[in-house]
């Protein structure tokens, strides 16, 4: 028997394996796809305070190893997830995790608040590192200061698991994970996409109608592991690895790399069952090379 449990602060997870906010939905649309309560965990859509309609299309781009999107946080608000959306999905027998978001300070600490009044929900993930929304988003996650201020004003409002998502468009990755640790982030995940650009050669015009949007896909793997190890070598909360993770050898990369947790995103979109057949390959990794307890690989490559 392998113990695949693990622990992201105090969110007790029964393994490593969640789903990357924005790529799974609420959980309930892959329900009759896969068994939803062998997963570690869920990290719903994207939540704002107010509706969002998200960008204009095309808003999609399919590219060598991986996909643009410029979604833009579409969603029906805080209000409209607590009323309609939690009552269906409280009782799904994993962890759910809400990816919060916003275009100001105040924002984030409204929606955190809301959240924090769920009794079924013990996690948010405070997205600071969307590429694809004018206001808020990245603009807060590309410097130390912006990246403590936000993490500081939630931590006031909510005493569950804080997880910060960092993005991997900064010169220095480290320092923000150490500055949102420093203010009481329990996690970091990382990295969320990688700001990108398509063009339509015979129109002459950029593919998406934002012209920029988020790379994801095997193509950013190597750089999100990358930044993982870094991360995960400089500061003392659990990390998150995501990015291009397509199998269960792509996240014992993560793992190994020192993430605690892996999330899966733009795999789902090609194979639904991709986050059973993770689980099911780390359990037999783990079994094929003696390995009792999944903790003994976090960050086994510097061991």
């Amino acid at each position: 028997m392998v113990n695949l449990q693990t622990n992201i602060s105090k969110l007790s997870l029964k393994n490593p394996v969640l789903t990357a906010s924005g790529t799974f939905g609420y959980g309930s649309e892959y329900a009759d796809l896969i068994d939803l309560s062998r997963l570690g965990g869920i990290i719903v859509k994207g939540t704002t305070l107010e509706p969002r309609q998200g960008n204009d299309y095309p808003r999609l781009a399919e590219t060598p190893s991986g996909m643009l999107n410029a979604v833009g946080l579409q969603n029906k608000g805080v209000d409209y997830f607590i009323s309609n959306i939690y009552p269906t999905i409280k009782d799904i027998d994993t962890e759910i995790i809400v990816n919060v978001s916003g275009a100001s300070i105040n924002d984030y600490v409204a929606v955190a608040e809301r959240i924090a009044e769920l009794d079924k929900i013990h996690a948010i993930e405070v997205n600071i590192s969307c590429p694809n929304v004018k206001q808020g988003g990245m603009a807060f996650g590309t410097t130390c200061e912006g990246a403590a201020e936000v993490t500081r004003a939630i931590r006031k409002v909510y005493d569950k698991t804080l997880i910060v998502k960092l993005s991997p468009n900064v010169t220095d990755i480290v320092s923000i994970a150490k500055a949102v640790e420093a203010e009481g982030a329990d996690s970091v995940s990382l990295i969320n996409t990688l700001l990108g650009m398509a063009i339509d050669v015979e129109r002459q015009r950029p593919i998406l109608s934002t012209i920029t949007g988020g790379l994801s896909g095997p193509a950013v793997r190597p750089v999100a592991v990358r930044m993982v190890w870094q991360v995960a070598k400089a500061v003392k909360i659990p990390v998150i690895g995501l990015g291009g993770i397509m199998s269960g050898r792509d996240a014992l990369e993560f793992i190994l790399a020192g993430a605690t947790a892996i999330q899966v995103g733009t795999a789902n979109f090609i194979n639904p069952r991709v986050t059973i057949e993770i689980i099911d390959y780390i359990e037999d990794y783990c079994a094929r090379h003696g390995v009792t307890d999944i903790k003994d690989l976090i960050g086994a490559v510097n061991k």
